[in-house]
Formats: structure tokens, C-alpha cells, sequence
């Protein structure tokens, strides 16, 4: 070999090196980097997509609108009491504004995230706050008292934190009834309820839970565990039936409360399903259901957050495949596009009514609250209130 063979081969080497050591530590970083997250194997339903009673359709494109104070969004749960509105937002504020999206006040700010919302029967606020538990509140503005009811739960476990509060209902016995999405990934931790239950989903290892707690001592115990993400709840007016949406199983679940204390010990999911405590009021929605809102006729609403990823459902038997996209950028998950979508069953899981935007104009839709004629629809980070006229069928 003569010299400029030799310095030729020798270029290509060096060259075939400068790219093979950061190919390396590419494959390495993707193949092993940690990331917190422990991804669990589970069997995806098969998405029928939008077909039957959620063919598309446009009704929710041409909601009227409100603006938020600036600088806030979110009004992600909505709840009416004595002729007003109230919903919480992403900087902390409890806002309360009457039917026609005006007259907007702030009740406090919770120096948290507040989720949902209800009232007891003494009138006084309750608060499933994300980053700080369960509140209670009574007067508005500088008079506002917050107490807060519970950032622990008493049993099975003493002192077994709450680390994700998403929805909080009362019962006609005055029972208090909140869902602690995720005990794996905190929203105060992570600074974000979106990015904790992003993580969550994509690990699915279940670890939601719901909580009763008693009115008077406020003493706490868990009633079921091994939820994928438990968000929404309703009650029917007989406190004997509870509905809980869960998220990350594209499902929602009808308990029968007299036979889920009669379980004993804490019963998990699987367990209540089998023995009848629980049954699947609906199964494989079209898309990511969050929180659940009965109207006074018994419609119960929920609001899908986004449409399902055929890539999610792929991976959902490959752990190790979702561990390598958990180590790609932010911008790269696989986070699907904006799409509004709000669904009415009754008791027994049938649909009475589908609202959608395809083009997602008013993006996240949680949930809708029917008042005063009119539908208002619930956002994780709309920066307006939104409703349209509804009479309901």
C-alpha cells in the first residue's frame, strides 16, 4: 500500500469513528439511560375509533366564549351551586362567575392546582387540590378559611400519602369521596398534573386509588386500589351507586357501594369486578376520559382529553419500547393532537348524546356541566369558558 492509500484508509477510519462514538452513546443513552419510569405490560383494546354513536360530528365548534382573567387558563372542572359557577385554574385560583361567563371573582387561590370541586351540605367548598391535598373552604376573598382535610390516608396504611387529588364528590350521607390518581408519580413533584399523568398512563402500573372519608372524624381508608388512573367520580342521589372514570383503561367503572365495604380489608379492582362490587359501565372509548358530572335529569357526562394513539396501544405489550420513548425529547411523546369530545350516557352505559370538534378549537375537553340552559365545557387549558345552549333530549 503506498502512502496516499495509507492516508486515505487512515481518513476513512477517523471519519467512521468521529460518527461511530456518538452513535454509540446514542444507542446507549435510548438503550439504558434511567427515567423513573418502570413501564408494565398490558393488553390494549382494540380502538374501534369513531364509529356508531361517536361517528365525528362538529357540535362542539361553535361554543360561545368568555375570557379568563389574563394570564390564567384551565377551568379543567366546572360545578354549579346556588345559581353560580365555580372552577378551578392552573395558577392556583378558585374562580366563581355566573351563567352567562361574566361577573367573574376569585374565591381564594389554594397556592396549588385545583381540580375538582363540590359543595356539602353546610354549604362550605371542597377542593381535590393536586399539589395539596383536600381542602375545605368556607367565605371568599380575604374572609376565606382553608382547611386542609387530608394530604394522608388512615387506612390500610397509616400516614400514606395522597400525591395526586383529582376529583372530589360529596354523598347524600355526607361522605367525601376523592381519587388519588397516582401513587407513583406525584403532580406536586413533578410540577405538572399534565406530565404526571402522561407519565403515569405511559407506565401503567396502576397504582390509582379512591378514598373515602368520613365527614365527621375525617378519618380516611381506602376503598379501591388498582385503578389506571382513576379520575372522575359521580354519585347517584341514593348514594348507593358511585361512577369513577378511569383514564389510563379508556373505561369507566359503576360500584356498588354496599357491596364494596362488604368486601373487608381494601379490595382492588380486579377483586370487586369479579366478586360484583363492580361492573364496566363502558369500555374502549375512543379517547382518554376524565372527570364525570351527572346532571339533575341523570346524564352523565365525560369528557374525553384526547383521541387514543395507535402508537400508545402498540406499545402497550412492549415496556422496553416505551422506556426508549420516554428517553426521547418532550416534543417527540407520543402526545395525540387536540380533538374535542364530550359524551352523555345514562345509568345503564348507554350514549344519550356525543358533542365533538375535530379541530380541537377548544383543546382538552374534561368534562360538561349542565346549567341555566347551557352546556359548559370543561378544558385543562382553555384560556376561556365555553358553553353553548342545551336542553338536553
Amino acid at each position: 500500500m503506498n502512502l496516499t492509500s495509507s492516508r486515505r484508509q487512515t481518513g476513512r477510519v477517523q471519519w467512521l469513528a468521529s460518527w461511530a462514538t456518538p452513535m454509540a452513546a446514542l444507542v446507549a443513552y435510548l438503550a439504558f439511560w434511567p427515567t423513573g419510569v418502570e413501564p408494565v405490560a398490558w393488553d390494549a383494546p382494540k380502538d374501534a375509533g369513531y364509529v356508531g354513536a361517536h361517528s365525528p360530528n362538529e357540535r362542539l365548534a361553535a361554543l360561545q366564549q368568555a375570557a379568563l382573567p389574563a394570564g390564567q387558563e384551565g377551568p379543567e372542572h366546572i360545578v354549579a351551586y346556588q345559581g353560580a359557577l365555580y372552577t378551578g385554574l392552573a395558577h392556583g385560583e378558585v374562580l366563581k362567575f355566573s351563567p352567562d361567563g361574566q361577573n367573574q371573582s376569585v374565591v381564594l387561590n389554594t397556592g396549588g392546582r385545583p381540580l375538582g370541586i363540590d359543595f356539602d351540605a353546610q354549604g362550605r367548598m371542597l377542593v381535590a387540590d393536586a399539589f395539596k391535598g383536600l381542602l375545605r373552604i368556607t367565605g371568599q376573598g380575604e374572609q376565606a378559611k382553608v382547611e386542609t382535610l387530608l394530604t394522608q390516608v388512615d387506612h390500610p396504611e397509616a400516614q400514606d400519602p395522597v400525591r395526586y387529588a383529582d376529583a372530589v364528590k360529596v354523598a347524600p350521607d355526607g361522605t367525601l369521596w376523592l381519587t388519588d390518581a397516582s401513587r407513583r408519580f406525584g403532580a406536586k413533584e413533578l410540577g405538572s398534573t399534565f406530565e404526571a399523568s402522561v407519565l403515569d398512563i405511559l407506565e401503567h402500573s396502576c397504582t390509582g386509588r379512591l378514598i373515602a372519608v368520613d365527614p365527621q372524624s375525617l378519618k380516611s381508608r381506602v376503598a379501591l386500589t388498582g385503578l389506571c388512573f382513576p379520575n372522575g367520580v359521580a354519585v347517584t342521589p341514593d348514594g348507593r351507586t358511585l361512577f369513577l372514570s378511569e383514564t389510563g383503561s379508556y373505561r369507566i367503572l359503576k360500584l356498588d357501594l354496599a357491596r364494596l365495604s362488604g368486601l373487608g380489608a381494601t379490595p382492588a379492582v380486579d377483586q370487586a369486578l369479579a366478586q360484583g362490587a363492580a361492573m364496566v359501565l363502558v369500555d374502549n372509548l375512543p379517547g382518554y376520559p376524565d372527570n364525570l358530572m351527572r346532571s339533575d335529569s341523570g346524564r352523565l357526562w365525560v369528557g374525553l382529553t384526547k383521541p387514543r394513539s395507535p402508537l400508545v396501544d402498540k406499545m402497550a405489550a412492549w415496556p422496553a419500547l416505551r422506556q426508549v420513548v420516554l428517553r426521547l425529547p418532550r416534543a417527540l411523546w407520543p402526545v395525540p393532537k387536540a380533538y374535542g369530545h364530550v359524551i352523555a350516557f345514562d345509568e345503564q352505559g348507554r350514549v344519550v348524546d356525543d358533542l365533538q370538534d375535530p379541530k380541537g378549537a377548544y383543546p382538552e375537553t374534561t368534562s360538561a356541566t349542565e346549567a341555566d340552559g347551557k352546556l359548559f365545557i370543561q378544558s385543562l387549558h382553555a384560556r376561556s369558558l365555553a358553553w353553548l345552549p342545551y336542553s338536553g333530549k
